[in-house]
């Protein structure tokens, strides 16, 4: 659950961020991306670690889990590229 959340709280920066600066992108990236990298690539040991106990014991469940994470993370990471941040 957690790398969910935290890919929910990068989302939310994200959008945040978008919000406050409007269509002009600022000259450095700033906090909130900072924020969102931290967010994004902290999940990667979690959600390993996950994947290498969960797997073998319980295939169905763990993939769907993978699942959801992959989605979650995707979604997190759909504004970045649509709006180009």
């Amino acid at each position: 659950m957690i790398p969910l959340l935290m890919s929910a709280t990068a989302l939310l920066i994200v959008l945040a961020a978008a919000v406050a600066q409007g269509p002009e992108r600022p000259a450095d990236e700033g906090t909130a991306a900072h924020l969102f990298q931290l967010l994004i690539a902290g999940q990667v040991p979690i959600v390993g670690f996950f994947a290498i106990k969960w797997l073998p014991r319980d295939p169905p469940h763990a993939l769907r889990m993978l699942g959801a994470q992959l989605l979650a993370a995707a979604v997190a990471m759909l504004p970045v590229a649509l709006l180009g941040l």
